[in-house]
């Protein structure tokens, strides 16, 4: 199977197969779980605008690795769930290193569902690249290398994956590190509001993000796309109870809608 370049990002798994996978097995049995020299599964890399974080707005490079054990009802990648190219680790870095950019984002899908992702972030962390990694919180980030800045999400009732939070993971993260929540209803934001206060999110990581569900058709054109009006309750929501977190809006959907590859 041919590597990943520029010019042929991986990404064959049809809409029709992501639709139904509610259905499909969790994980992808032939995703190797040690042999560094198996690599990984990947679904593409590309080089766009980071839309999400402290450093949206920047050139990154994206690893968007195959497999995930959660189906949150938002899931704006479901193509990843399935297919993607078998790379070797090495195979990955040459790809990254004929982008004009020393920044990564690694993502998925749960990049953490391949263990081997602990490896590829050695092998970039030792290349020079600066390195995040977006995580969902139902997988131990306990072996992530301290140099990656974890952006890790906290999964609220309304995704439909709350009962696979790992809190466990809180103890793990450093003010290097970043929480997301996504936040569909008022439900969801005093959720948000009370986990934070219980567990002083707020002090364990840089910063605490809440994000407004913000899906959209993947036939919309861009200058199609705004805001969602549930932006505007979230604002008035966290101005009302003063809470030590910001507001996020992703950036990419803005500029590019719900395009693969950006």
């Amino acid at each position: 199977m041919s590597q990943l370049t520029p010019q042929s990002p991986v990404a064959d798994a049809t809409s029709a197969q992501a639709h139904a996978l509610p259905s499909a097995p969790r994980r992808n049995p032939q995703i190797p779980t040690t042999d560094p020299e198996a690599g990984l599964k990947v679904t593409e890399i590309f080089y766009s605008l980071q839309g999400e974080a402290l450093t949206a707005g920047l050139p990154t490079i994206f690893i968007r690795l195959t497999g995930c054990p959660l189906r949150c009802v938002y899931c704006d990648t479901e193509y990843a769930f399935v297919g993607g190219e078998r790379m070797s680790l090495a195979g990955i870095l040459a790809v990254c290193q004929s982008f004009p950019c020393q920044r990564i984002c690694l993502t998925g899908g749960e990049p953490l569902a391949q263990p081997n992702a602990i490896a590829l972030m050695q092998l970039l962390l030792a290349n020079g690249y600066e390195i995040s990694l977006e995580t969902a919180g139902a997988l131990s980030v306990k072996e992530v290398p301290v140099a990656v800045s974890k952006v890790m999400d906290l999964k609220t009732p309304s995704s439909g994956e709350a009962d696979k939070n790992l809190w466990d993971n809180i103890d793990y993260l450093t003010p290097h590190d970043q929480i997301k929540i996504v936040i569909m209803n008022r439900e969801d934001y005093d959720w948000a509001k009370a986990k934070i206060a219980e567990y002083e999110l707020d002090k364990k990581v840089s910063v605490v993000w809440l994000s407004p569900m913000f899906n959209v058709a993947a036939e919309a054109e861009a200058s199609d796309v705004a805001a969602p009006t549930l932006a505007a309750d979230l604002a008035e929501w966290m101005l009302a109870d003063s809470l030590p977190v910001r507001l996020q809006l992703q950036l990419h959907k803005i500029i590019w809608a719900d395009a693969k590859g950006k």
